[in-house]
């Protein structure tokens, strides 16, 4: 077990679960509804294909990695590490990928086309992600896809399980399609989205910024190679900053209930984090700040939005 946890690094799995309480909560505390079958299947396949994504970015890794010695390859990629074998991580990544489409079309048939239309979208990024001839990971667009997939796509298909037409509806009929919107509801889940797509961007950013030497290396041009350190280092900072505006905006929208600003006392560790990662942004030392500035920022959202829904 400890072997597959390093080789899914479960410990990331926050920054997909954390949006996926997100939402669910906000569906509650917004249209007061909640499907527990439904809530169950999007845990299950979405747990099931960001392990599986994971795996496939550490398989794809361990194949195409140029330099093999140094910059802590022989610790940080679990493949190496534990001397698996590529045979049975492929196995591994098939089985879970079974599960993510076996929860997911359960999901579909109870939900309709939209949940269908989004996991398979969300479900093509995640793959050529991590695979395909150039995956996006190695060109400077993986914050971008992470932070609008991770952020956005799972707060809104989290909510929209469980309120339906409510926010928007997708039909086949005749051999027509027709998609009809609440602009103004998906708009507003977009700001309620957000600091978890600034954060989460920040998540590869500073994977990205730690690992730069390493990646001319292994020829992956990431975002902090195009830009230069400086200005990674400077769009980290102010990618944080936004997510805390964000939370104020809504306040005046009439959107996020008084309780919510309390969130706005975690912007002082945050802060701290944030100086402490850029005066030393190394894999072992200081990546995990940016981890922990997620889980900070966003399990105070969820904790200060299930306290206002209780008060309702």
């Amino acid at each position: 077990m400890k072997k597959f946890f390093e080789l899914v690094e479960l410990r990331t799995k926050v920054a997909s679960v954390i949006p996926f309480f997100i939402g669910t909560v906000y569906a509650v505390f917004r249209f007061q509804e909640f499907h527990v079958y439904n809530f169950g299947l999007m845990f299950l396949s979405l747990l099931s294909f960001d392990m599986a994504t994971t795996a496939i970015n550490n398989y794809y890794d361990y194949h195409k990695a140029v330099k093999t010695k140094g910059y802590g390859y022989e610790v940080h990629n679990a493949i190496v590490k534990h001397k698996m074998q590529p045979s049975r991580v492929l196995s591994l990544i098939i089985a879970l990928l079974l599960i993510a489409i076996g929860a997911g079309i359960m999901l579909v048939i109870q939900s309709g086309l939209l949940v269908l239309l989004l996991g398979g979208l969300s479900f093509a990024v995640g793959i050529l992600y991590s695979f395909g001839p150039i995956p996006i990971s190695r060109m400077p667009l993986g914050e971008i896809f992470s932070g609008l997939f991770m952020g956005f796509v799972i707060i809104f298909v989290s909510t929209y399980i469980h309120v339906g037409d409510a926010l928007a509806s997708l039909t086949l009929q005749g051999g027509v399609v027709s998609l009809n919107v609440q602009l103004l509801e998906v708009v507003l889940i977009f700001l309620i989205s957000t600091p978890a797509i600034l954060c989460i961007a920040n998540i590869m950013l500073a994977n990205n910024i730690c690992d730069m030497d390493e990646d001319i290396e292994n020829k992956r041009y990431t975002l902090p190679i195009y830009i230069g350190k400086s200005n990674a280092l400077l769009l980290f900072k102010l990618m944080y900053y936004a997510s805390y505006a964000d939370l104020i905006v809504l306040y005046f929208l009439g959107v996020n209930p008084l309780i919510l600003l309390l969130v706005l006392c975690t912007v002082i560790p945050v802060h701290k984090n944030v100086m402490r990662f850029a005066e030393q942004p190394t894999k072992r030392l200081t990546f995990s700040l940016a981890v922990k500035n997620f889980v900070l920022s966003n399990v105070a959202r969820i904790v200060a939005l299930g306290i206002a829904v209780l008060l309702m």
